[in-house]
């Protein structure tokens, strides 16, 4: 009986002797044809102020374009919407998360876009056996070394867009570089991602300049990557960050004499804010709004009509996460506690997306096409393929 108690989680108990017997008997029909009529309760824990604010809000209103599209129901239940503001705070995540599914009573969990507070968010997933699906963050261990069969991702590992730049300098004549990114998961495992396949076709990294997160003040390091000279310079900012220093960058005087390149986050959702600034910046990432698909021409027209605002990869993702939750909840009939018929429908799910189809693997993460953009009147336009159907390596993950 100990044991049993102590593999029940926190919220399992919170809910009674009563309700911990039904959590742990088996699924049977009769078990949800009760709550089936009931609401289906979406927790979006997301950055709705700072750094990130936008591009939780382009997540947030992506996945409630898609909701609308697919006739206002999962699984066959009407949705009401909890949403936190995470802040994109680390320290703070698994009680925010905490909240969400003990106070708020949240079916689902959506979130996040910082790295650190998605993994905090997981931990709690796990523990309360939620299902979570994350649409930005891209920390390695989430379907790596901590992955879990209730843990979904619909964006990227850090490692996968940066991986794709490698070979995209390598073609362009670039064999110096100086790297330069936020001392935190997102900016070390994707200029890891970078140095890998960079140095391996015979790249050479001089130099690699790490900030704390979210610090902006670049010019030192400008007036140092000036004396160095390298062919280029390979970054990851995103947000307000990439904005702050892809117009530091023009404004030392570097961006006519060193070509700047980045994981496409350094330009997505930022264009418009730093105008001619951005004009030449090359990237790899695993959607380009101009991409020729069906799916993404209804999208971008869609959202744009939505939100007035235009479609990016952040935006992206939080569509195709109401795809995929879709797809398995109407498996299940709205039932997010099926387990595993629920995880394995989403799993074996070809989603058919804006970034072109794609699959998840075996770790929860999408396997995807990753694609060279340039940055050309403002918008960032299609040069060709950078990598096919790229897969995370997912390092350490054993499903059990």
């Amino acid at each position: 009986m100990t044991t049993l108690i102590s593999s029940l989680s926190r919220r399992r108990l919170l809910l009674g002797t009563a309700a911990g017997a039904a959590a742990i008997s088996t699924f049977t029909p009769t078990r949800f044809a009760i709550g089936q009529t009931a609401k289906l309760k979406v927790g979006l824990m997301l950055p709705y102020s700072g750094t990130y604010a936008s591009l939780g809000n382009n997540i947030t209103d992506a996945f409630k374009l898609r909701l609308a599209e697919v006739g206002g129901k999962l699984g066959g239940r009407e949705v009401e919407f909890v949403q936190l503001d995470d802040e994109s705070a680390p320290p703070k995540a698994k009680d925010n998360a905490a909240r969400l599914l003990t106070k708020d009573k949240v079916d689902v969990l959506v979130g996040t876009v910082h790295s650190g507070v998605a993994m905090g968010m997981a931990a709690v997933a796990r523990e309360e056996n939620t299902l979570m699906v994350c649409p930005n963050a891209g920390a390695g261990a989430l379907t790596g070394k901590n992955c879990s069969p209730n843990v979904f991702r619909t964006s990227f590992t850090n490692w996968q867009p940066g991986y794709a730049c490698g070979p995209m300098l390598i073609k362009d004549g670039k064999k110096t570089v100086v790297t330069m990114t936020w001392n935190y998961p997102a900016g070390t495992e994707q200029i890891d991602g970078f140095k890998q396949s960079f140095t391996a076709a015979g790249g050479t990294v001089i130099k690699e300049i790490l900030l704390d997160f979210p610090k902006v003040e670049f010019q030192a390091y400008l007036t140092e990557i000036a004396a160095l000279k390298p062919d280029a310079v390979f970054v990851f900012f995103s947000g307000d960050g990439a904005v702050k220093f892809i117009k530091d960058y023009a404004g030392a005087g570097l961006k006519a004499k060193i070509p700047l390149y980045g994981t496409g986050f350094l330009t997505d959702g930022v264009l418009q804010a730093v105008g001619n600034d951005a004009e030449g910046i090359k990237t790899a990432l695993h959607y380009v709004p101009d991409l020729d698909n069906a799916v993404n021409k209804k999208f971008v027209a869609a959202f744009k009509a939505a939100t007035k605002r235009e479609a990016d990869v952040f935006a992206v993702q939080g569509y195709d996460t109401c795809t995929l939750l879709s797809v398995g909840l109407d498996a299940v009939k709205g039932d997010a506690k099926a387990g595993r018929t629920l995880y394995s429908t989403m799993q074996n799910t070809i989603v058919d997306s804006p970034r072109g189809r794609f699959t998840i693997s075996a770790a929860h993460n999408p396997i995807q096409d990753f694609y060279v953009r340039q940055v050309k009147g403002g918008k960032d336009v299609l040069l060709g393929l950078a990598v096919k159907a790229l897969a995370d390596p997912a390092t350490g993950c054993n499903m059990g």
